[in-house]
């Protein structure tokens, strides 16, 4: 029997292909330290929305909750179309439903990637925005109203339960930065509470938190300062807790800061369950070029080894996880690929094929 069950989602558009280099770079893994993982591979997105009716097809649901992983490629297409008028996006249900509070999107400039800020400083960024994932804004997907076609109306949520889990969560991942040597052991609450209750209240719960975690710096920005330093001095920030929807907007800022959203992996985080994907979406206009970005698939894929062997006390799987974001990191640092997102001409393939010499 396998040591560990995956669901595997590939979806839409460059989700198969960056799902592809993922497959190929866990087989490696699995060989190099002794690890089995059985990956059960399920249709779903947009296009089989389109072709059936349906996001998922039966049991793939009930399948990625008995799984002791999740990972996803991307989905969605921009010409496909709920009848709400929003996209198709079954991983917002498994976030939802499986309880997926802790939405961990690390932003790292690579070494011989162009920079994109002019301060030298900024090739030191290795920063996290955590995001709260089941509610806030989101709170309101599938619940919004229209009232007479003048007015529409989407509800913020914020809850002490998934906030003080999220903020826990927070300060032991600063934590957990700083004894693996990354990371400033700080974590900064991104929120409005001067102007909405909601965010006041959220930032009342972080206060109550940091009591609790003495030994992590905790500090406070509202989002309109943090949007101005991430770009002013990305550098100096480190764990950047946050709403849904702040979280939603950042991530994607912090991923444009080391290069594109093909460099910006992504981590769904529950008590019990994990998704595990890149934060792009699925760039129908690359799609079967083969030049799509698989590094934040790859990093992602790291992410879910070093969750599924800290979750297990299993130090095969940690090692294999901080062995492929290594891999990751020193394939660029040889100096032999520059991914055609990021202006150069490495293909998906080359950089799958990077990452594996890397890997030894």
């Amino acid at each position: 029997m396998a040591d560990y069950n995956i669901a595997v989602f590939a979806g839409d558009g460059i989700g198969i292909e960056v799902m592809a280099s993922a497959l190929t770079v866990l087989e490696a893994l699995e060989a190099r330290f002794g690890v089995s993982i059985a990956k059960q591979s399920w249709d779903g997105g947009a296009a089989y929305y389109r072709e059936t009716g349906r996001d998922l097809p039966d049991g793939a649901f009930k399948a990625a909750r008995d799984a002791d992983a999740i990972l996803f490629g991307a989905m969605g297409l921009p010409d496909v179309r709920l009848p709400d008028g929003t996209e198709v996006a079954p991983h917002l249900d498994m976030r939802r439903e499986f309880r997926l509070f802790a939405g961990v999107r690390p932003a790292r400039k690579y070494p011989n990637t162009p920079p994109l800020l002019a301060d030298p400083r900024a090739e030191a960024v290795d920063l996290i925005v955590l995001r709260e994932s089941t509610e806030g804004l989101f709170a309101s997907r599938g619940r919004g109203t229209v009232e007479g076609g003048r007015v529409a109306r989407d509800t913020m949520e914020i809850t002490r339960e998934a906030s003080q889990d999220l903020f826990d969560f927070a300060f032991n991942l600063a934590r957990r930065r700083a004894d693996k040597g990354r990371g400033q052991r700080k974590v900064t609450c991104v929120d409005k509470s001067n102007v909405f209750v909601s965010m006041a209240f959220f930032r009342s719960i972080f206060d109550e938190r940091a009591a609790a975690h003495a030994d992590v710096t905790a500090g406070h920005a509202y989002v309109d300062a943090a949007a101005l330093d991430l770009v002013r001095k990305p550098w100096t920030a480190d764990v950047l807790v946050m709403e849904n929807m702040f979280g939603d907007i950042l991530s994607d800022l912090c991923g444009g800061l080391v290069g594109g959203m093909g460099m910006a992996p992504c981590a769904e985080i529950g008590l019990e369950r994990a998704l595990f994907q890149p934060a792009h979406g699925s760039a129908p206009d690359i799609a079967g070029k083969g030049i799509a970005n698989p590094t934040a698939m790859l990093v992602s894929t790291a992410m879910m080894l070093d969750w599924l062997g800290e979750k297990a006390g299993d130090r095969r799987m940690v090692e294999a996880g901080d062995a492929l974001d290594r891999a990751v990191w020193d394939a660029y640092a040889s100096g032999t690929i520059l991914p055609v997102e990021l202006g150069g001409e490495s293909t998906n393939a080359d950089v799958t094929r990077a990452v594996l010499a890397a890997l030894g």
